[in-house]
């Protein structure tokens, strides 16, 4: 095979790697699974996808379609070819600000998307606590919704048009069309026309109508992502909607990349929320409680209605970065929502903001009430955001684990349906965290589990499996904007029952045949209880250290607290440091997260005496600048600059030290010598022989004694 990919990167002009540490770094997203993939490509253009369709068609090799790697569901993980096209797909196409709609590349991040359009007034949209890294191509592959999802809705609301590759590697471009230009698709003697005919044939039928409606989420839940979004189809008139024209670019929103390799996406832009904005944090005794101000408060208008409970807030006060931002807290509240009203004029959101906060209190919700203005608002959204990453900063192997953190129900039943939550957690002793989309009917749910024990694995899908059937029993969705990826897609017979979960499968059959698009998700899927992140009831590897790394349990657990979310690939308009030499590069290899994944790889399964003498982490710390930014910015306080330190010390004894090493190591004794004749050592250490040998760029000067 490794012939194979040679010549297929030989003929693209992007590349493919196929080495051990790329694949060891790309094998993880910020889920809790792992596969060791195939190969990683990074295509530049068209050309080259659909050169690599044509290759994996060839040789029955899946390809997993990939953008920031921020999914929470095993999305971004397989055994086949990565394809990264978060490097060189990042361009805007098209703008029209008249028509208020902007066609973008899949790679293009969320936040800077916004920050172009910010002058002309307009913005994207869909807000997940990812924004400033997160990919349009990934929010549509997810369908993804966040914190902004109860005033503009999600990404599928969003879409207009995407211009894709089928799995025969025809270009095609799905977009709103009439009935007529419907039939007129199911002529076409392709791929693309047999779509349309299956389709068609599928869901005219009143049979299959009929079963969609009795077993999809209630038509109230506005955040549905459990399989494929056919329901979609029902509204236009060709199946007896109420709307007149159809748009496949809409249902492929969610598909998770099972159907088409998606190269451009127009989407809708809306206009920049009121200028004047107040935020209203109520603090509760209890989650029940802040659910039931909920219902209440979602007569008002917001713009924002977000939850965060004590498990959160607590993860916070060990976050330097976050304990500034948690100004506006009193006393200890089991939690806190965040109501954000805007209007045109301050007075106007003032009035807005006694109007929540008298009907708050006229219900007896909530013990304090403090208003929020300006960037201290900001201070308020990044605490939220902080909170995926904040979870991965558990000491130990008992973490936070992402399963049934995406259920939606509809915002009356969500009271109810958490309480009966509650007990199924109480059942299994187990406490669990609740934070985020409360007026959205969405609160991000997760128990605490240790994935290296055989017992909790155990856990792992027994209360998966009880909180679907009682998603279930609500008429929920069991995923509202994290996707099924592989955690969830094994119970969608449940959710949306055996017939139309057999739909699914016949309709990936036509636009896949060959299923090399994003096997084992959404359809035919992996087991949610296999290939996971660490191996279970392992033996814990004992890597003896010269540094203290005992607040972390040992510097192993230290690189296991990242999880992935992937805040190390912000934009540098995003503010902060963290990660320089990945800002400089766009290699996902220069990332944080990459080396925290390299050092776990190589820490746990190296077979030598010292587990650090290895030369592919010698490579990926190589151009870490041991800022610290990590130890900062990052949520989980992944301090990659001591890990470092660690590793060149035990690599080096092992190995020896160089010259170089030796020589800056002893610089100052060096220069007392250098002193004696200044300007012939001026001199030499300016050469390109002296800095040739001292590893040491051209261009760079040498200080001057």
């Amino acid at each position: 095979m490794d012939n194979k990919l040679n010549f297929l990167d030989k003929s693209l002009d992007g590349n493919i790697l196929f080495d051990e540490l790329h694949k060891k770094i790309y094998a993880t997203d910020a889920s809790v699974y792992r596969k060791i993939p195939l190969a990683v490509a990074y295509p530049k253009n068209v050309n080259d996808l659909k050169k690599i369709i044509s290759f994996a068609n060839e040789n029955s090799i899946t390809l997993i379609p990939r953008t920031a790697g921020t999914s929470l569901a095993g999305q971004c993980v397989g055994d086949g070819i990565i394809v990264d096209v978060s490097k060189h797909f990042t361009s805007i196409l098209a703008f029209d600000e008249k028509a208020k709609t902007i066609k973008v590349q899949p790679g293009i991040i969320r936040d800077d998307l916004n920050r172009f359009l910010k002058p002309y007034g307009l913005f994207f949209g869909p807000n997940t606590s990812t924004s400033n890294r997160c990919m349009i191509g990934g929010m549509v592959g997810n369908n993804s919704s966040g914190s902004t999802s109860i005033q503009y809705g999600v990404t599928r609301d969003k879409v207009i048009t995407i211009d894709g590759l089928l799995s025969n590697g025809d270009e095609v471009s799905f977009k709103e069309i009439n009935s007529q230009e419907f039939k007129q698709k199911r002529l076409e003697q392709t791929l693309e026309g047999k779509i349309y005919n299956v389709i068609y044939n599928e869901l005219s039928q009143p049979s299959i109508q009929k079963e969609i409606i009795k077993e999809f989420p209630k038509e109230s839940i506005h955040r549905r992502n459990t399989g494929y979004a056919v329901d979609e189809f029902l509204r236009s008139d060709l199946f007896g909607g109420s709307e007149t024209k159809i748009n496949i670019a809409k249902f492929l929103s969610g598909s998770e990349g099972t159907l088409v390799f998606s190269t451009a996406i127009t989407i809708q832009l809306d206009d920049l929320p009121p200028s004047h904005s107040i935020m209203v944090c109520p603090h509760f005794k209890s989650v029940n409680d802040s659910l039931k101000a909920t219902v209440t408060a979602m007569k008002h208008d917001l713009y924002t209605c977000e939850l965060m409970d004590k498990v959160i807030l607590d993860c916070t006060k060990n976050n330097r970065e976050q304990a500034k931002n948690r100004f506006f807290l009193q006393g200890d509240p089991e939690a806190v929502l965040m109501l954000e009203v805007s209007a045109s004029s301050i007075e106007s959101a003032e009035a807005l903001a006694d109007q929540l906060i008298e009907d708050l209190k006229t219900n007896s919700f909530g013990y304090y009430h403090p208003k929020i203005y300006g960037n201290d608002i900001n201070k308020v959204h990044y605490l939220r955001k902080a909170g995926l990453g904040l979870l991965g900063n558990m000491i130990g192997d008992m973490k936070a684990v992402a399963c049934i953190e995406d259920t939606a129900v509809s915002l009356e039943d969500l009271p109810e349906y958490i309480e009966e939550f509650t007990q199924i957690m109480t059942k299994y002793k187990q406490e669990a965290v609740y934070y985020a989309h409360a007026g959205a009917g969405e609160l991000h749910l997760r128990p605490i589990l240790n994935l290296k024990k055989q017992e909790d694995v155990v856990l792992f899908r027994k209360i998966t499996t009880e909180t679907a059937k009682l998603v279930k029993k609500y008429k929920g969705s069991f995923s509202g904007e994290h996707g099924d990826g592989i955690v969830r897609a094994e119970f969608i017979p449940l959710m949306i029952g055996q017939n139309n979960y057999e739909l699914l499968q016949r309709i990936k059959k036509v636009f896949d045949p060959n299923s090399i698009f994003n096997k084992g998700k959404i359809t035919d899927a992996y087991a949610m209880d296999e290939n996971l992140r660490y191996k279970v009831d392992r033996i814990e590897p004992n890597i003896p250290t010269i540094q203290d790394f005992s607040d972390s349990e040992g510097i192993l657990k230290l690189t296991e607290k990242c999880n992935g979310s992937g805040d190390c690939r912000k934009s540098p308009e995003a503010g902060g440091t963290l990660c320089p030499s990945y800002r400089a590069t766009k290699n996902e290899k220069e990332t944080t997260r990459a080396r925290a994944n390299a050092l776990r790889e190589v820490l746990t399964n190296n077979k030598a005496k010292n587990k650090f003498n290895s030369e592919e982490l010698k490579q990926i710390l190589d151009l870490c600048l041991s800022c610290k930014a990590c130890a900062s910015e990052c949520p989980s306080n992944v301090d990659i600059a001591s890990m470092k330190a660690e590793f060149l010390y035990q690599y080096q004894e092992t190995n020896g030290y160089s010259f170089r090493s030796k020589l800056f190591a002893n610089n100052a004794k060096y220069n007392k010598l250098g002193i004696i004749l200044p300007r012939v050592t001026n001199f030499f250490t300016n050469t390109i022989v002296a800095k040739k040998m001292l590893g040491i760029a051209l261009e760079r000067t040498v200080p001057k004694l």
